[in-house]
């Protein structure tokens, strides 16, 4: 049976914020409406970890997967067999090992040769299990429930460690990115109620900010503020853009 994560994932939800906070201006509009935009909290892209040829990859772009769904698997015959060869040797050296016991019971054999047996029996352990570790990375399984956004290799195709295999995003809450003036923060705390206008569906949503950005930037006296859909909303995809609505102030 196919197990294990099988990952090498770098994650870029952290980093595309950060980005979009940098480079996005203040942006309102007349009525003092904050434009947004909508993300994922996770987007990985899915690295190969071992040397194999790909054997099925069943999802296309835009199709779901549930969370521990396979993903990728790999053609692993070769690291198979190295783990039957791996036990086997494993075997090997414990019976070695159990007869030089007994032989040096009888003092037939020193202590050298007994520990030799020893010392080669947990060399074939570390083998055994460096290839059971390989057999594990044979599937590779979703870290979450998502969508894939892009397929970077096809079936049949030999791939080495770290090559790209799949974009994925997670289908599930998705975050809001907003610049706002630095001077709300003297009303805008965590758990703030607003509403969304998403522009792609022409439908309005409540949502609530649900953290704080860490710095002001001193020249545009801007700071990053990320809000949450309050709910789930089907429909919504991530890099709907619209505008962030808060109540008026008293």
């Amino acid at each position: 049976m196919i197990r294990g994560i099988g990952l090498a994932l770098v994650s870029i939800a952290l980093t595309h914020a950060t980005a979009w906070a940098q480079t996005s201006p203040l942006a309102t509009d007349k009525d003092g409406r904050i434009r947004t935009q909508l993300s994922a909290r996770n987007a990985l892209t899915v690295s190969a970890e071992i040397a194999a040829r790909v054997a099925s990859l069943p999802l296309r772009e835009g199709e779901a997967f549930r969370a521990g769904q396979i993903l990728v698997g790999f053609d692993c015959s070769l690291y198979q067999n190295q783990q039957r060869k791996a036990e086997a040797s494993v075997e090997a050296a414990t019976a070695v090992l159990q007869s030089n016991q007994r032989m040096a019971e009888l003092n037939s054999i020193g202590k050298f040769e007994v520990e030799q047996s020893q010392a080669k029996l947990k060399e074939a352990q570390a083998e055994a299990a460096s290839a059971k570790l390989l057999v594990g990375r044979c599937g590779i399984a979703a870290p979450f429930a998502g969508r894939v956004v892009k397929r970077q290799v096809a079936a049949h195709q030999y791939v080495s460690p770290g090559n790209p295999l799949l974009d994925i995003v997670e289908t599930g809450q998705l975050e809001l990115q907003m610049i706002v003036p630095s001077k709300w923060l003297s009303w805008l705390k965590p758990g703030s109620s607003f509403t969304v206008e998403v522009e792609e569906l022409g439908k309005s949503y409540p949502a609530k900010v649900q953290r704080l950005g860490a710095q002001i930037d001193p020249v545009s006296q801007t700071l990053p503020v990320y809000g949450v859909m309050d709910g789930s909303q089907p429909g919504l995809l991530p890099g709907m853009s619209g505008w962030a609505v808060f109540p008026p102030r008293q």
